[in-house]
């Protein structure tokens, strides 16, 4: 497979869980397309980390829609500690 398209995939999908992740949160009108792909990713890596924690494997081994849960948990994670943060400053 050509790694091009793993990666594509994998902005696909972070920007996805980014923009589900903005909507549960309730900041999309806050972000912009740009923000949700980057939080997606991020949050892709903070789900598995999170996930590897508490179950001991990375469940976003398990195939697609694990992946995307796995990002999603993560983008909503990020948003929290995002606006968290963003409280504490003003």
């Amino acid at each position: 497979m050509n790694p091009a398209i793993g990666y594509l995939g994998w902005i696909i999908i972070g920007a996805l869980a980014g923009w589900i992740g903005s909507k549960l949160m309730g900041t999309d009108a806050r972000q912009g397309a740009l923000a949700n792909i980057v939080i997606g990713i991020v949050g892709a890596f903070v789900g598995g980390f999170v996930t590897q924690r508490f179950f001991g494997d990375n469940l976003g081994n398990n195939g697609l829609l694990a992946s995307f849960g796995v990002a999603l948990l993560g983008s909503c994670i990020v948003i929290f500690i995002w606006k968290v943060l963003s409280r504490a400053r003003a």
